[in-house]
């Protein structure tokens, strides 16, 4: 065939054509993957490979256009269709339309391309230059618009269960509620506040709530640039409320961009309960648990015992009542051994009910290194932060059995990333400090506990977190300053106390340190006082034989404080003694 010849045939069976066409279908195809794909991650190299493909189809569709021919019956064999009539091989413009929709398609998409490159560059810059991820979200508290301002238990509440929402997407930096809960809802110094919690974007929102109907209004907004992202109203019954919440969490993680797994899409749409009436009173019973007070936690476990009563299936109404009964031992002076049994079987209740609830798994992690089964703990609240990142409880908790087994490193990792979720927690941000002491860091120890007392002066726990770090850098008069000011703010607890008779002890102020064991020693009879504070005073006055009798005791008993044992510098007379060693040993290595 001559070489004219050939060209020809290659028109006659419409190569040309084909080739045309494929060029700018393929080019728009491409233009549009390489334009919007990186915008959702998908990766380079799928990119690649679909470019890659789109070449290679090339050479395939111009040996199919040579050896085939589209016709009013269907696709012949080019042989076929010269023999067919010259009516029934009309040729059909097919090809025109492809190229003008491919590049009207190619156009756009290379505009839309542009366009969400620049909105992404410009978001890109402003976290670069502000050190803010774009994905992060603070959820401010709600007002309440309701006629009864006893409800404003329900308007947290709907705060509370969006935000709960968000924190189970991975993609996403959430503020914990503890944080939050320092501001009102709409304020005018958006930017600042967003700072100060290390987020990019702010939910505000409001909640009317009257007989068994509800009304809530969401607003979020880019406090850096100020824009309105989005905003809507919601007008239901109070059976629905579920469904609002999840709607509006799916909402805002879908605006940020945030990827979606399809256990996360599960858990933001999961409806705790069925009955509006066990919420309402769960929410009364957390209300009450937040206040820390003894006769308030008491009030909160009467609430959660009436959620669970009306639904019995309600496996957050009995990790509420679980928490509450492990508060009381701390704030209601009640002996471990009697706030234990229950909270153990709330939990036991809850995670056979609902496996996948972050919170149940992490109190059970805590009260597994409570029982001093460290081990445990430490399996229970690494589940409960692979179930919520963004759950800064669990990142709290988790420092306290990785410093009782040494490792320091991931213990500080973990209290930091608490921080990071819950900036404004006044008890995460001294507990960090509290594992820099343990992890013998005095100096970062002294540093965050100076830290959590510029956010509040009055905070008591700070004060003898700092007594501490002074203590071991040789400043005894000023830690014993410290102890006395953390026993003034809170109403001579037993801790404070201890740590105050220690260090008298430490100075040589032997009678004054005899006064306060003899204090500590007569609140047994009015209220509970843990084995760990009289260990303190009586390790320092050199009775180390009672000393260990009262560690033993603590190890039997569980609680907050004995665990550290391992590693705490306040015992380090006791090192080397067969008995302490024995106990350390007991804790570690327990139950692995």
């Amino acid at each position: 065939m001559r070489i004219e010849t050939f060209f020809a045939e290659l028109k006659r069976r419409n190569v040309y054509k084909v080739a045309i066409a494929y060029i700018v279908g393929g080019w728009a195809l491409s233009q549009g993957i390489a334009q919007v794909f990186p915008v959702f991650d998908v990766p380079n190299w799928v990119i690649r490979l679909i470019v890659l493909l789109i070449i290679i189809g090339l050479p395939i569709a111009l040996v199919l256009a040579w050896s085939f021919e589209l016709t009013p019956r269907g696709i012949k064999r080019t042989e076929t269709a010269d023999a067919m009539p010259a009516t029934a091989r009309k040729k059909k413009h097919v090809w025109i339309y492809v190229v003008v929709i491919s590049g009207a398609i190619s156009i756009a998409l290379f505009l839309l391309g542009r366009y969400t490159a620049t909105n992404t560059a410009s978001a890109a810059r402003t976290e670069a230059a502000t050190g803010i991820s774009n994905k992060s979200i603070a959820v401010l508290p709600f007002d309440n618009l309701s006629r009864d301002p006893d409800n404003a238990y329900f308007a947290e509440g709907v705060q509370d269960e969006i935000l709960t929402r968000l924190a189970k997407v991975a993609d996403l930096k959430v503020i914990s509620r503890t944080s939050t809960q320092h501001f009102k809802s709409a304020p005018e110094d958006l930017p600042q506040i967003a700072k100060q919690l290390g987020v990019a974007n702010i939910l505000e929102g409001s909640v009317q709530n009257a007989a068994d109907q509800v009304r809530v209004n969401v607003q979020l907004i880019n406090a850096m640039t100020d824009a309105h992202l989005w905003a809507d109203t919601y007008d239901r019954k109070l059976t629905d409320i579920f469904a609002v919440e999840s709607e509006i969490a799916k909402t805002i993680a879908e605006t940020l961009q945030a990827r979606l797994t399809g256990s996360e899409k599960s858990s933001i749409a999961k409806t705790p309960t069925v009955n509006p009436q066990a919420y309402e009173l769960y929410l009364k019973g957390r209300f009450f648990s937040e206040k820390r007070t003894g006769a308030d936690i008491r009030k909160s476990i009467e609430y959660y015992d009436q959620a669970i009563a009306k639904d019995p299936n309600y496996a957050l109404a009995y990790v509420g009542l679980a928490d509450s009964y492990l508060l009381l031992s701390p704030y209601g002076d009640i002996p471990p051994k009697e706030s234990t049994p229950p909270a153990r079987a709330a939990l036991k209740k809850a995670l056979e009910l609902d496996d996948s609830l972050a919170q149940a798994h992490a109190s059970s992690g805590l009260l597994a290194t409570l029982e001093l089964d460290v081990h445990r703990g430490i399996s229970e609240l690494e589940r409960a932060i692979q179930l919520d990142p963004n759950y800064a409880t669990a990142h709290h908790w988790l420092a306290l059995p990785l410093m009782a087994i040494g490792q320091s490193d991931r213990a500080i990792t973990e209290g930091k990333r608490a921080i990071e979720l819950d900036p404004l927690s006044l008890i995460c941000n001294a507990d960090l400090s509290w594992v820099y002491f343990n992890g013998r860091r005095y100096d970062q120890a002294e540093a965050q506990a100076r830290k959590t007392l510029e956010m509040d002066s009055r905070f008591a726990v700070a004060h003898y977190y700092l007594g501490g770090a002074f203590q071991f850098k040789g400043k005894l008069t000023e830690a014993i300053a410290e102890y006395q000011k953390a026993a003034e703010l809170n109403n001579n607890d037993q801790y404070s106390l201890a740590m105050l008779g220690q260090a008298y002890a430490r100075k040589g102020q032997m009678d004054d340190a005899r006064k306060v064991l003899a204090r500590l020693s007569e609140k047994p009879k009015s209220r509970y006082v843990a084995p760990y504070a009289l260990a303190l005073v009586l390790t320092a006055l050199g009775d180390k034989a009672h000393a260990l009798d009262e560690l033993e005791r603590g190890y039997d008993e569980g609680g907050f404080y004995i665990s550290l044992i391992t590693v705490d510098p306040f015992f380090d007379d006791l090192r080397g003694d067969p008995r302490f060693e024995a106990l350390v040993q007991k804790i570690v290595g327990a139950k692995k």
